[in-house]
């Protein structure tokens, strides 16, 4: 923490250690340290140069900030959109030994012809272009030597900040800080192993196989190594040229709306999404304009969602399409997100009061700044917690929706998302989803089925091992016959209490499966 403070200091950002509560302590301190000579530079230049010099998690939060101009000024907004991959690289004649030393030989062995300069860099990893011994053009990302430690370094300031907002901060309990950086460490570690991320290409790859929509490049796998990952070289736009974009004539709105599509099929269908879409990693294939392609790189970042959470977000999206704020207000409380004893009335109240002046807006017209910061506000105030395993897919919206509104602004997420949440629902309550389980488990089935005769014989050699124990009490059992027989009014009681017991059971269990259908 003294470190990130010294860079505050340095870059003459130093106004945030004056202004924030848990710093004040220490301010007289980190005023006696040198300031940086030159603090005339633009604001946003120092903010991107002290998070380049912080270190890669900082990078990745400057990269998710830029993404989302509604809440900066333009000038400071462009500037952090450099650290998408514009941060500085490291030196030629390293990532050239790291190769060799990778493959075990020379590069110019491996390669037909390899690009000494980076083709672009960015916080984990630079990028260099290259061709394989049999002309495919790729490219080839090396992870920046020394990266793992300063992470790790990083994230222990992180927990050390964490701890102290846990125990001091009058919401930290509730937020769970020490959760959200274990789920993010987890998420980051992985990122440095490039083979996982090159497996995470090729299942995107496979999920969007022969889609009009997306396109993942191809992975060359006996070139990939623990810290080298060498895949397809594409061409296309980046999405954040919008002049390029215009002047090949892409249908922008039909780009916009496929966007969506995309995001909801990899959450729900897919239940496999890429977490990392800040502009540096999306292109556009505008060959055919009018039906614009994606491409996108960079599947470090892969989230996922449990059964139980994929189901809970859907039937909160579509509560929301359908106004049906009681829905939400039951889903959270019926997920024990919420404490109990929450009075439903109260929580459908304050959610109506924050998601309803929203509804049916195009993004031009929506301020998500405003609706986090009161969802927010009713979170604080029925202590709803925070779930760690929903940070990504949070990270994914927050880039998602900044990329829309610089996209087209007149995007109506509300229109595109419903009918692919509608047909993920229907596939999991509908006849096809009996059908769906019924085929996963019939391995299962069958083996049971074959196991079966076996299970018979021990219950009759079980049976014939009783049978002894049963000729001692015949005798108790003829006693009770009489006595039945002796008594038929009571026996026909009897009958009928039993009668009615499995007749209800019978029509409750009818009912049930009427609703459900």
């Amino acid at each position: 923490m003294i470190g990130i403070q010294r860079v505050l200091i340095r870059f003459g950002l130093d106004d945030v250690i004056r202004k924030k509560h848990f710093l004040r302590s220490l301010r007289l301190l980190f005023l006696l340290l040198p300031r940086r000579q030159d603090t005339t530079a633009p604001l946003g230049e120092r903010i991107r140069l002290a998070l380049e010099e912080l270190g890669p998690i900082f990078v990745k939060f400057g990269q998710v900030i830029s993404t989302r101009r509604d809440l900066l000024p333009a000038d400071i907004a462009d500037e952090l959109a450099k650290l998408q991959d514009a941060v500085p690289p490291f030196p030629a004649a390293q990532a050239i030994q790291m190769l060799n030393d990778a493959y075990g030989e020379s590069v110019d062995k491996v390669f037909k012809r390899f690009d000494v300069e980076p083709f672009a860099a960015a916080s984990i990893a630079q990028i260099h272009t290259a061709q394989l011994p049999n002309g495919t053009e790729v490219i080839v990302k090396i992870l920046r030597p020394g990266v793992q430690e300063l992470i790790e370094r990083d994230l222990e300031v992180m927990r050390v900040i964490a701890s102290l907002a846990e125990r001091y901060w009058e919401h930290g309990k509730r937020l769970r800080p020490l959760e959200i950086v274990a789920e993010y460490e987890r998420t980051i570690i992985d990122e440095l192993d490039l083979m996982r991320e090159a497996a995470n290409a090729a299942q995107l790859r496979r999920n969007f196989a022969g889609s009009d929509k997306l396109y993942v490049p191809d992975i060359y796998w006996d070139f990939c190594r623990p810290n080298v990952l060498v895949q397809e070289r594409i061409y296309g736009i980046p999405i954040s040229d919008m002049d390029a974009l215009v002047e090949a004539g892409t249908n922008i709105k039909v780009l916009a709306e496929n966007g969506v599509e995309i995001f909801f099929t990899q959450v729900f269908r897919h239940n496999f999404f890429h977490a990392d879409m800040h502009p540096g990693n999306i292109f556009v294939i505008a060959t055919d304009p009018e039906r614009p392609k994606y491409a996108a790189v960079d599947f470090g970042i892969i989230g996922t969602l449990s059964p139980s959470d994929q189901r809970y977000l859907a039937e909160n999206f579509l509560a929301f399409f359908d106004h049906d704020y009681h829905r939400i207000a039951k889903l959270h409380i019926d997920s024990g997100w919420v404490p109990e004893g929450t009075r439903i009335d109260q929580l459908e109240t304050a959610v109506r009061t924050v998601c309803e002046p929203i509804f049916n807006k195009p993004l031009s017209e929506i301020s998500f700044a405003q609706v986090l910061t009161r969802l927010f506000r009713v979170a604080q105030r029925f202590d709803v917690e925070i779930q760690p395993q929903m940070i990504l897919l949070h990270k994914t919206l927050f880039n998602i929706e900044g990329l829309g509104r610089d996209l087209y602004p007149q995007l109506d997420l509300w229109k595109t998302a419903r009918p692919v949440l509608k047909r993920w629902m229907n596939e999991q309550v509908g006849p096809r989803a009996m059908l769906d389980d019924l085929r996963e488990n019939l391995p299962q089935l069958r083996e049971t089925l074959r196991e079966l005769p076996a299970v018979l014989r021990y219950l009759a050699g079980q049976a014939a091992s009783n049978e002894q124990q049963k000729n001692t009490q015949a005798a108790e059992l003829r006693k009770i016959r009489h006595e039945l027989r002796s008594l038929p009014r009571y026996r026909f009681w009897l009958v009928g209490i039993i009668a009615a017991v499995f007749g209800g059971a019978l029509v409750a269990i009818m009912m049930l499966l009427a609703r459900g259908s």
